[in-house]
C-alpha cells in the first residue's frame, strides 16, 4: 500500500484531476468509482479495478476493509489522509473509498436485433443514471446515447445508476436516426402530442424505446425515424413528466406487457 502524504505529490495532483475534470477523464480514457457499492458491481461483470484510493477512516471501516485484504497484487492500494481524500471526493459525503478503471467499451457493437434504449439529448447525469438503472433491471441491456447527453461515466450519473452500467451494453456519440433506420425491429418513442396512449399501442420484441431531452423531447429527425409515438395519460393537471420517470413507466410497461402475453 502507498501512502501519500502531501498534496504537492504527483499522483495525487493526478488524481485530483481526474476527480475533477470530465476532459482529463477523457484524455486517460479512466473512470472513478466512487464507494464500495460501485466497487463492487463492477467487480462481479469486470474483475479487479487497477487502483484504490482509500482513506485512513474508510480502510478502517470493516467493508472496506475486508475489501483491501482481497485485493490482488494487480491492483495498487493508495492511502490517503483524510483531509487529503475529503478534497479528491466527487460527492458530498465522502465515501472513503474510491476505484480507478480503464474507461469500459462495449464488447461488441451495435445489434440491430436488440430490445435497445435511446436517450437524445438528455442532459442531466441524475435523469441519464436513472434510465440506465430502469434500464438494466427491465431487462433490456443495449443502451445508444446522442453525442450531446451527459456523460454516461461520469461520477453523477455512476452514482444515479447504482451499478446498472456494469449490465447494459452503453454507446456514446451515436448516430440515433441512423440506427433507427437499420433497426430491423418496431422504434417507439414519447411524445407529449402523440395521439396513442401508450396502453393500447403494441410493444412487440425487438422494441426500440426513444427519449428525449428535457426541454425538447425527441428531435424531429429521429422522430420521423421511429414507427410510433406514444404518450403517457396523466389525468392530473402536470403538463409533462420527468424523462426518467416517464422512462421507468414505459419499460416497465413493457415487462408487464410480456409477462402477461
Amino acid at each position: 500500500m502507498k501512502r501519500i502524504a502531501s498534496r504537492e505529490n504527483p499522483h495525487y495532483k493526478m488524481l485530483k484531476k481526474l476527480c475533477q475534470s470530465s476532459r482529463e477523464r477523457r484524455r486517460s480514457a479512466c473512470v472513478l468509482l466512487d464507494g464500495m457499492h460501485l466497487i463492487e458491481a463492477y467487480g462481479r461483470q469486470r474483475g479487479m479495478p487497477e487502483e484504490i484510493v482509500v482513506s485512513d477512516s474508510g480502510a478502517g471501516r470493516p467493508e472496506a476493509a475486508c475489501y483491501l485484504a482481497n485485493c490482488g497484487a494487480g491492483t495498487r492500494v493508495t492511502c490517503l489522509s483524510d483531509a487529503l481524500f475529503d478534497d479528491l471526493a466527487v460527492v458530498d459525503t465522502p465515501s472513503g473509498i474510491m476505484a480507478i478503471v480503464a474507461w469500459p467499451q462495449p464488447a461488441r457493437g451495435l445489434d440491430h436485433d436488440a430490445d435497445t434504449v435511446l436517450l437524445d439529448g438528455v442532459q442531466d447525469p441524475g435523469n441519464v443514471g436513472s434510465i440506465l438503472r430502469s434500464t438494466a433491471a427491465a431487462g433490456f441491456r443495449q443502451v445508444l446515447l446522442s453525442a450531446d447527453c451527459a456523460q454516461a461515466w461520469s461520477p453523477k450519473t455512476l452514482r444515479a445508476a447504482m451499478g446498472a452500467h456494469f449490465q447494459v451494453e452503453i454507446h456514446e456519440g451515436g448516430d440515433l436516426a441512423g440506427f433507427l433506420a437499420a433497426y430491423h425491429g418496431q422504434a417507439v418513442a414519447t411524445a407529449l402530442a402523440a395521439p396513442v396512449s401508450l396502453y393500447t399501442t403494441k410493444l412487440d420484441r425487438p422494441l426500440a424505446w426513444v427519449f428525449g431531452s428535457e426541454g425538447l423531447g425527441v428531435r424531429p429527425a429521429v422522430l420521423a425515424a421511429t414507427q410510433r409515438q406514444v404518450h403517457i395519460p396523466m389525468p392530473g393537471a402536470m403538463e409533462s413528466l420527468n424523462v426518467a420517470a416517464a422512462a421507468a413507466i414505459c419499460l416497465f410497461e413493457t415487462v408487464r406487457r410480456r409477462r402477461d402475453g
